[in-house]
């Protein structure tokens, strides 16, 4: 069974710390307040399985170190009864409840779930016998967790909803969808299908983002410091040998702007945090949600993107829900969960609304701007013949034009961020290196250069 360390306050105000064994992280918030307790955290440390297993070095640290937490100490106002944990034993607490979860501990997980699945295991029996493979203590913590939900008669998306750092939104809704469907099986595949293609996605973005963003910092870092420390030894040499040579104009230009920047720095600061203030205010309100929202779908590069995934998502969780027998009104309000976009909801909302008025589920859509031709004619296609399979073939379609539209990011991005480094680049080279240049090659080169026009 899982272990947890809680923090709660009592009807006192005095705040109290203990570990215990409960079920499920949400079973114990329950108990708690019960007891009078306002939980202000909740971690799980370690677990406790019914059959026994080998002693791993980090579990029998972390069970140690956790001994200290058993008296319930009272830190508001004085120290509470038992010692503090050393330097050491906190490093390994750390180590031992702090281990990351990966995205391939999640795949992995995935499709050994999706195999013992459609090799007819139950739930109970799948989850145990993954949990008996699973290495990583802190996922092995978290199914623990779940198989206790499930054997108290729980749906496996509720106790994953309080582990949304670990299952993303859309993975807790696809087994939300499997399970509420009666088609577990395939929401599993399709939850396999969602983790490759993002992992894939993410790494081909990464492998593009991060060296050119790497770069630019790298000739940023070097610009800002040959700015400070090189030119002014460089101008004290100017001034050395004499005969009226000076620094170029937009090298004393960049001078004179950083000293004022150390001088003035707060003023910039100020102007951005305000600035930056204004627009995470207005964006937490639902008019600036809705606009900001609508935003990422309309954005220059990725709005496509960003929208034929959502959409995508929406088809793939109403296409499940066909096909276990639900109408379209009960698909789309069951298949809405998958998508956080505020316009993609309303969408959904004002389509749900017109089959109540006996209108077209699909005009929104159209109607919206967002759907291309293609899309909306094959969902009226649909409706005519047979939607499931429609729509099966309407997500073929929308993959390859997601792949489409990704192929095309990974093309316009490296061209953005050379364009980007580039500039920076130029700036460098007549900032620093040209009174370089000037200094230990003489003036004739950079009359040369200046005459042919090249600076």
């Amino acid at each position: 069974m899982p272990e947890y360390v809680y923090r709660a306050v009592t009807k006192q105000g005095q705040i109290v710390r203990n570990k215990v064994e409960e079920s499920s992280k949400s079973n114990l918030v329950k108990r708690l307040k019960n007891n009078d307790l306002l939980p202000i955290e909740v971690v799980q440390v370690s677990f406790k399985s019914k059959k026994a297993k080998a002693n791993k070095r980090n579990v029998i640290d972390i069970d140690d170190v956790m001994k200290t937490a058993n008296s319930a100490s009272v830190f508001q106002g004085k120290a509470g009864g038992s010692a503090r944990p050393s330097t050491r034993e906190k490093i390994n607490m750390v180590l031992s409840a702090g281990q990351k979860i990966t995205m391939r501990d999640l795949i992995i997980f995935t499709q050994n779930f999706y195999l013992l699945k459609k090799a007819n295991f139950n739930n109970i029996h799948a989850l145990s016998t993954i949990i008996n493979s699973t290495d990583n203590l802190s996922f092995r913590g978290i199914l623990e967790d779940i198989l206790a939900g499930v054997e108290a008669g729980e749906y496996m998306y509720t106790t994953m909803e309080y582990y949304s750092n670990v299952f993303p939104y859309i993975y807790i809704n696809m087994i939300r969808v499997g399970e509420l469907s009666g088609s577990l099986t395939t929401s599993l595949s399709q939850a396999v299908r969602y983790l490759d293609e993002t992992s894939t996605r993410n790494k081909k973005i990464k492998s593009i983002i991060v060296p050119n963003v790497a770069q630019f910092i790298a000739i940023f870092v070097l610009l800002i410091i040959g700015t400070i420390f090189v030119l002014p030894a460089i101008e004290d040499v100017f001034v050395s040998v004499g005969g009226g040579i000076e620094l170029p104009a937009i090298t004393k230009g960049f001078m004179n702007f950083l000293d004022a920047a150390k001088i003035y720095w707060y003023v910039p600061v100020g102007i951005i945090a305000i600035i930056v203030t204004i627009i995470v205010g207005y964006i937490n309100t639902p008019k600036g949600k809705y606009n900001w929202h609508y935003f990422k779908y309309r954005a220059p590069v990725f709005g496509r993107l960003i929208f034929a995934i959502d959409f995508s998502r929406l088809m793939r969780a109403m296409l499940l829900n066909l096909q276990n027998g639900m109408r379209i009104q009960e698909s789309l309000e069951v298949s809405k969960t998958v998508i956080k976009n505020y316009v993609m909801l309303s969408i959904v909302e004002t389509a749900i609304n017109n089959i109540l008025m006996g209108g077209s589920w699909i005009e929104p859509f159209e109607n919206s701007g967002l759907c291309s031709s293609m899309e909306i004619e094959m969902l009226k296609i649909g409706m005519q013949t047979d939607l499931p399979e429609m729509m099966e073939k309407l997500l073929d379609y929308m993959d390859m034009d997601i792949q489409n539209s990704l192929e095309k990011i990974m093309k316009v991005l490296p061209e953005i961020s050379y364009l980007f480094v580039g500039i920076l680049l130029i700036f460098l080279v007549v900032v620093v290196l040209v009174p370089c240049i000037q200094l230990y090659m003489g003036d004739w080169l950079i009359e040369s250069l200046t005459n042919q026009g090249v600076i």
